[in-house]
């Protein structure tokens, strides 16, 4: 299966070719349909064939391809379908998450802490790192140098490295959290700032993320920090 997402955050619509039912679940030969993963949402919208529509309420990662979850079955094997993203969700989402690289970089750089994870949503996004100490005013100062970074423009750009090119890029050691274990591995640059194996969907540019505004900031117990954070367009 083609995953065309990995290509272009940008692409709202897609024609597929249905390859398999399972009721109300199919998988298509190529999606646009960005899977629940990483700490990012499932895409929703829409697949069409002839006069039909169906709502897709859910995507899932599978080990023989993209499931897409609709509201009802009736596709079958070979129907030509188009698919529709809710554009304004992904975009927010695409925001929010080249957000969680740029606060990610600078607790880093600042801190030397690693990223444990993180979970983007519509209202809010959190960012998890290990950090010994913790002082909400240092983090407030950390939320304002992502801004700055923001409203520099720097470019966001991805590519995909073999495995052992991939792992040789000292950038990627500020995370905790284990390196897909894949041949080809997909890296997101935002430029002159961070570098990471990810494979979610990001802006073009840091300018378009809007301004990151700072919600709170948690103590979860032993190195295991968390800040809370908004869009603001």
């Amino acid at each position: 299966m083609k995953e065309m997402y990995l290509e272009d955050s940008y692409l709202w619509a897609f024609d597929a070719t249905v390859e398999e039912v399972f009721d109300e679940k199919v998988i298509l030969d190529k999606t646009a349909f960005y899977p629940q993963s990483g700490g990012q949402p499932a895409d929703a919208g829409i697949l069409i064939h002839g006069d039909a529509q169906f709502q897709v309420v859910g995507v899932q990662p599978s080990e023989g391809g993209i499931i897409h979850i609709l509201d009802r079955p009736a596709l079958k094997p070979g129907d030509r379908v188009s698919g529709r993203i809710d554009s304004e969700r992904r975009y927010r989402f695409m925001r929010s998450h080249t957000a969680c690289h740029i606060l990610s970089a600078v607790i880093f750089q600042e801190t030397g802490a690693k990223i444990t994870g993180n979970q983007i949503e519509l209202s809010r996004s959190r960012v998890d790192f290990s950090l010994e100490s913790f002082d909400k005013a240092r983090m407030s100062q950390y939320v304002e140098k992502a801004n700055d970074i923001v409203g520099e423009r720097h470019p966001v750009m991805t590519k995909i490295l073999p495995r052992a090119e991939a792992l040789a890029l000292p950038d990627l050691v500020r995370l905790a959290m284990d390196v897909p274990d894949r041949e080809m591995i997909r890296i997101v640059e935002i430029e002159g700032v961070d570098r990471q194996a990810c494979g979610g969907t990001h802006v073009k540019n840091t300018g378009e993320i809007g301004k990151i505004k700072m919600i709170k900031a948690e103590n979860k117990g032993k190195a295991n920090r968390r800040v809370y954070f908004s869009l603001e367009d």
